[in-house]
């Protein structure tokens, strides 16, 4: 691009998208004096998704602002809560973020899962079509214009992703009400009625009993109860909510 040049600098959360030169401070960008500054900034490395307000010479400007030559662009971090427009808060996960969604549902988040790869422009469909949160660590589906909302999962490790998500969208908590498995709602069953569905060994030493409304799968307090205990407790301490059991 060899139009306009603008200077812009990047909030320290947002560094990691860009490159090594552009990650001390403010730099020199040469537009081409027709993109929009969402353009730009995406040009640049950084998702819309994680890109807070931008400033334009110190006052915020929408992603539409068409860069002139000599401005100062600023771009901020997304404020922490994030506010989503549209209710219920809900998500959609890639495929490469099973445990996540699996802990998020443990704790009673609406969290949708696609466990194989139906492609990007699918994932974005989805988002668009159920109002959901997209999930992901790939820059490239969270570029992708159709989306409802998106979110950068900044960690590989399971614990900090649900840390980073909890403290980032704020997500009532309503532990042990959600199928793990399919995301489901559910119900309390007495023993009798899902009888048929245990093992001898569970049958005699249990006595409570979920069953999921959509995929019936079976819950009681097994031998992983005490680590998923330790999940929802850290959870609940960290970031607030009731315990439902």
């Amino acid at each position: 691009m060899n139009g306009p040049e603008i200077q812009i600098s990047f909030a320290p959360g947002l560094r990691l998208f860009v490159s090594a030169e552009r990650r001390t401070g403010r730099t020199a960008v040469a537009t081409d004096g027709a993109s929009t500054l969402g353009h730009v900034v995406e040009s640049l490395g950084v998702p819309l998704t994680e890109a807070g307000r931008i400033l334009v010479d110190g006052r915020p400007v929408d992603v539409s602002h068409i860069p002139a030559a000599g401005e100062t662009i600023e771009v901020e971090d997304v404020e922490r809560p994030q506010a989503v427009p549209g209710a219920p808060l809900r998500f959609l996960l890639d495929v490469h973020l099973g445990t996540l969604a699996r802990r998020l549902r443990l704790l009673g988040v609406d969290a949708a899962y696609e466990s194989e790869d139906i492609g990007d422009p699918a994932l974005a469909a989805l988002s668009a079509r159920e109002r959901r949160v997209m999930l992901s660590r790939d820059r490239g589906l969270l570029r992708r214009r159709e989306l409802w909302a998106g979110g950068y999962v900044y960690s590989d490790q399971p614990d900090d992703q649900l840390r980073d998500v909890l403290e980032r969208f704020a997500p009532p908590l309503r532990p042990w009400t959600r199928c793990t498995a399919c995301n489901g709602p559910l119900t309390t069953a007495d023993k009798d009625s899902v009888r048929e569905r245990l093992e001898h060994g569970t049958e005699k030493t249990y006595d409570v009993f979920a069953r999921c409304t959509e995929c019936e799968r079976v819950y009681w307090r097994g031998a992983h109860h005490a680590r998923l205990e330790a999940i929802v407790t850290d959870a609940l301490r960290e970031f607030g909510g009731a315990a439902a059991h």
